[in-house]
């Protein structure tokens, strides 16, 4: 919806509000024109129903407000004698128009001193509970978000099974687009997995002032701009058009802003011709080719940090389909062989000897003499000087892809080499040709609203031919710092400002996927519990500050109540 949408729509929910109460404005003492006036008549009915004026606010938060009118209905019928659990019931289910029944048919009396305590418990939890879940939708709506990390390809900058509290305040928060939604969850209703929004009415975008720019090698969530998916790892069902704040939330580290010219040189960026140098805490990965006649050790790669490579190994006395249920969350790949033994390829976790010995069987781990694995540079150059190692080479991408500015493969880029391309930038004017609209035709055509067409050299926008376009909105290029292990801007291009959500600043949370929670001592990682998420220094956890914190507190409110008990006393 536009704005003079809006707007009408604002003025006709007014006519309808006024409609539907002038004359219980009078019968509470009021002028009847006083229901007509916007924002005015929101606070005279706040003193008529004796609640704050500042729920009037709430009246005006997106998706908040979704919560606050049926409580502000409710409450009017209560104002009036309408107590009875029905009276609720319909005040509810008619969206409020059982308040219209009220104003013209019966002969209500406005009760000016009506308690507002619940008349029982269930009442009151009920309130309590109305209350929690408004504050906790404002926290998460305007200023932290929690969020967790689903994919590696961040790795070893942030892991998989990192939860975080993402700052909406950093880069200014973003008010809803979509203002129909179930408060608090994203694109799915959890357990019974349902969309939990409606494509309409939208707003139209809106951010509030940050206190900080997104600057090349700050970490950034957002939401992902070609996302068509029903869920997030389920690339199978596509199609679907999700509004923009409802798309699936990318984490990724910004390696370009608006007005910057990107190239890709063998896996290395360049912006605006200079390699750029990312943050002391930043740790890219690639893949690497490791070379050994004597066979690569698994631990020595566990040992330097990889964490994405796969091991195999011959298993002795599997017999049993028992014994392989046990196996199949370990295994990759699995082969019989002549002799009876079976070879299976698995994770860097490998098979757990404990498992092996629990299920009776025999594992004994192939030493390979190629290997690829994902590695930092230090890491890789760490096993280069190892013993028995032949060589270790890191891999770069030569064929050409399907990569952004490249959907036709005519050119020889590909997820190593790419570029250069400029980052639009909001206000900046760029020329337009058949070679060049390739990489801006989504974001003039799907981000900016603007009816594009291009017809061999012919492009017009709106209708007319033109030779250059004006950006209305900053772009930025996000990678991820495990280089082959990411769906980042080099297959999907630009992130609009418009689809920014905020800013990872904390890690209170931090689990292993591959460790049972019985294994609690491994399956926690402690050292990143309470560590901050940017810095150039080497993480450190605040976690037992925090305990320390919250013991004071404990001890502090123990002496406090048992003061306040002896002076009752």
């Amino acid at each position: 919806m536009t704005l003079l949408q809006w707007f009408i729509f604002f003025l006709a929910v007014q006519v309808v509000h006024y409609l539907g109460t002038w004359k219980l404005y009078q019968k509470a003492g009021r002028k009847s024109w006083e229901a007509a006036v916007p924002v005015y008549n929101a606070v005279v009915l706040m003193r008529i129903i004796n609640r704050p004026r500042w729920w009037v606010i709430l009246l005006f938060i997106p998706i908040v407000n979704l919560i606050m009118f049926p409580v502000v209905w409710v409450e009017t019928l209560r104002s009036f004698g309408k107590n009875s659990t029905m009276d609720t019931i319909l005040g509810v289910v008619t969206l409020g128009l059982y308040i219209y029944y009220i104003n013209y048919a019966e002969d209500v009396k406005y009760i000016h001193d009506r308690s507002l305590h619940a008349s029982s418990k269930s009442g009151d939890t009920l309130s309590s509970l109305l209350f929690a879940i408004v504050v906790a939708t404002v926290v998460h709506t305007y200023i932290l978000q929690p969020f967790t990390i689903p994919t590696s390809s961040l790795e070893k900058t942030l892991l998989v099974g990192d939860f975080l509290f993402v700052s909406k305040y950093n880069y200014g928060a973003r008010v809803p687009m979509t203002t129909v939604a179930a408060p608090m969850v994203h694109d799915t209703i959890p357990v019974i997995n349902k969309k939990s929004y409606s494509n309409w009415p939208q707003l139209p975008y809106f951010r509030f002032p940050g206190f900080e720019k997104v600057e090349k090698n700050d970490i950034v969530v957002f939401n992902w701009p070609a996302d068509t998916v029903t869920k997030f790892f389920d690339r199978s069902a596509v199609g679907l058009r999700k509004p923009i704040d409802k798309k699936s939330n990318y984490v990724k580290r910004c390696v370009g802003t608006p007005g910057d010219t990107f190239e890709l040189k063998e896996g290395v960026v360049y912006i605006n011709g200079k390699e750029l140098i990312l943050s002391g805490r930043a740790k890219l990965q690639y893949n690497h080719k490791i070379y050994s006649k004597a066979g690569i050790s698994s631990q020595l790669l566990l040992d330097n940090g990889s964490t994405e490579f796969y091991r195999t190994f011959t298993l002795q006395n599997l017999t049993s389909n028992e014994q392989l249920n046990y196996l199949r969350p370990y295994l990759r790949s699995l082969v019989q062989n002549p002799d009876g033994t079976v070879t299976v390829t698995t994770s860097e976790k490998g098979i757990p000897p404990v498992l092996a010995q629990k299920i009776g069987i025999g594992a004994q781990e192939v030493l390979t003499n190629i290997l690829e694995a994902n590695l930092t540079l230090k890491g890789a150059e760490n096993i280069r000087k190892a013993t028995g190692i032949d060589s270790v080479v890191r891999y770069i991408e030569r064929k050409p892809e399907v990569v952004f500015g490249n959907s036709t493969g005519t050119k020889n880029w590909n997820s190593d080499n790419m570029g250069p391309i400029l980052i639009p930038q909001k206000g900046q004017t760029i020329p337009l040709n058949s070679e060049n609209i390739a990489y801006y035709k989504k974001a003039i055509g799907e981000y900016e609203k603007n009816d594009l067409k291009v017809n061999g050299d012919e492009i017009r926008i709106n209708g007319q031919v033109a030779n250059s376009y004006t950006f209305k909105q900053d772009y930025f290029w996000m990678m991820g710092d495990n280089r082959h292990r990411s769906e980042d801007s080099r297959y999907w291009g630009f992130v609009p400002e418009d689809h920014v959500v905020g800013k990872p600043v904390f890690i209170w949370l931090s689990l292993d996927q591959n460790e049972p929670w019985s294994n609690i001592s491994k399956k926690i990682r402690w050292e990143r519990l309470f560590t901050t998420v940017g810095g150039d220094n080497q993480p450190v956890s605040y976690f037992k500050y925090f305990l320390g914190a919250l013991a004071a507190w404990f001890i502090f409110d123990y002496f406090r109540k048992k003061k306040k008990a002896k002076a009752k006393a």
